[in-house]
């Protein structure tokens, strides 16, 4: 702990610090209880997403062997080239003070092609294809945002452990010392006014 100055002027600024400390660290203390609350609702969301993810990809097991029996298709007309994804669209939000992506949209590109040159089934699989490819940037997405916000719940923690374990008892224990300090001296003030008043009194006799 820093020496501090045993005067009514630092009194004071040590009083008005500690006013500033107690009022902002029930603001800290919200915003951490947010950044909790807002992560683990991602997480959530982020670990369905996932599920989802991997349950379309398992079920894309379904179509291997009909993949693997179909040689109609040249290199050109392979069905990953009907699938190639153009844009991924993304807004902003803002949660407790901290700027995360969210996403809006994945668009492809407009690639038309022969229904007569594919089986029936090709339509069905672009269709799947097309959703894994969203949830894939919406995981990731999701994954941002955890990051982005765990990060700051860090430095919100380190804050508020700051403010409740060093600034705020620092405060307190300056202010104690000044007070004892004050106290000592107007004791010794008044003392000293006594004695002099008794002796001033002796004199006079």
């Amino acid at each position: 702990m820093a020496s501090v100055k045993l005067t009514k002027n630092e009194l004071k600024k040590q009083k008005d610090q500690l006013k500033q400390f107690e009022r902002y660290l029930p603001t800290l203390q919200l915003k951490k209880q947010q950044l909790q609350m807002v992560i683990m609702k991602t997480v959530a969301e982020s670990e369905n997403i996932e599920k989802e993810y991997l349950s379309m990809i398992d079920g894309l097991d379904d179509w291997v062997a009909v993949f693997a029996e179909n040689t109609l298709f040249s290199d050109e007309r392979k069905i990953e080239n009907l699938v190639i994804p153009d844009k991924i669209i993304y807004t902003q939000d803002n949660i407790a003070g901290v700027t995360v992506p969210v996403f809006k949209q994945l668009t492809f590109k407009d690639i038309s092609y022969d229904v007569a040159d594919y089986p029936l089934w090709v339509d069905e699989a672009l269709v799947r294809m097309r959703e894994i490819s969203r949830l894939n940037v919406l995981l990731k997405t999701l994954k941002k945002q955890v990051e982005l916000l765990s990060r700051e719940l860090r430095f919100t923690s380190q804050r508020v452990n700051l403010f409740e374990k060093v600034k705020i008892p620092e405060a307190k224990e300056n202010i104690r010392k000044i007070d004892i300090y004050l106290g000592d001296q107007q004791t010794s003030a008044v003392v000293r006014g006594k004695i002099a008043k008794k002796k001033r009194q002796g004199v006079n006799v």
